[in-house]
């Protein structure tokens, strides 16, 4: 993961090389090398991915792609991903984006420790639905991805009891994740409230670009608005389709995403096609030297 923009690339070089001296541990090295146990451990993967994401849209910044040849409307990311949003937006550095992130990780990884639970995604069943079957089985519902992409999460008994309930009810399939913990949910409290502190003392600047904030789906323009967004989505849901739409509201015509994998390409695809708009935007991913061009 990323290896092949460390190499080829001086800029993204550069950020695993701050992301390592930021953290005073070879981060990178997990990274590249593992082993996989290692690195799928929370308090690895969340700045790992946030590093991942970075070097990626720092190189083809230094690439000049064409998919950056105009000042962006807006930025934003999904759970962690906002952080990278941050960094391109100007309101946070790279080192204390990681610092912020790599405390993250270690704050939800013990908080599921403390408070165990899972995850679960409910497809083809609307939100209303979904809430109602968490409703009834005491679970809660924490990422709203796109129209019949929802995640449930809480203890491991309220999950099992939702999922059945949403298969009863309808749902066209239940996929329970294999996770550390019941993210962006209540039980994830602990770690929220030991956040705060930290977030509220960070280094925090005033976006130079909006940042579509998760708790909320609504631009995100000054530090205090930030420091709100970062500390309460830690608990609360990810309202990733109403933060589609509300991109596509403010003109998107464009849409890129940086780093590992293409699943919020998809997503947004999934929640734009409804909209029977006249033309589908311009979707892009980055993620490796090849999307580069290189």
């Amino acid at each position: 993961m990323g290896r092949d923009l460390y190499e080829a690339y001086p800029e993204a070089r550069e950020i695993f090389e701050e992301a390592d001296e930021a953290l005073g541990r070879s981060l990178s090295s997990v990274i590249f090398e593992g082993p996989d146990e290692v690195l799928r451990q929370t308090v690895n993967t969340q700045p790992g991915i946030l590093v991942t994401s970075l070097a990626a849209w720092r190189a083809a910044t230094a690439a000049g792609h064409e998919a950056l040849n105009s000042d962006p409307v807006c930025t934003a990311g999904h759970s962690m991903g906002e952080y990278s949003a941050l960094v391109a937006a100007g309101s946070l550095s790279v080192s204390e984006a990681v610092r912020l992130v790599a405390k993250r990780g270690e704050l939800m990884q013990a908080a599921g420790e403390q408070n165990p639970g899972t995850l679960a995604a409910v497809l083809g069943m609307d939100e209303a639905d979904v809430q109602s079957v968490c409703d009834e089985a005491g679970a809660e519902v924490c990422n709203l991805n796109a129209t019949g992409q929802i995640v449930i999460g809480g203890a491991v008994p309220a999950v099992e009891r939702a999922a059945a309930l949403a298969e009863e009810r309808g749902a066209r399939r239940v996929v329970m994740l294999n996770v550390g913990g019941a993210f962006h949910t209540s039980l994830m409290s602990p770690a929220s409230d030991a956040m705060a502190p930290i977030i509220a003392e960070a280094d925090v600047s005033d976006p130079a670009t909006p940042v579509i904030g998760n708790v909320e789906a609504a631009p995100l323009t000054t530090a205090d608005a930030v420091r709100t967004d970062l500390t309460a989505q830690i608990r609360r849901p990810v309202r990733w389709e109403d933060t589609v739409k509300r991109m596509h509201e403010m003109g998107v015509q464009r849409y890129v995403e940086m780093g590992p994998g293409k699943v919020l390409t998809g997503l947004v695809r999934t929640t734009l096609r409804p909209l029977k708009l006249p033309e589908m935007p311009t979707l892009v991913n980055i993620n490796d030297r090849e999307s580069l061009g290189g």
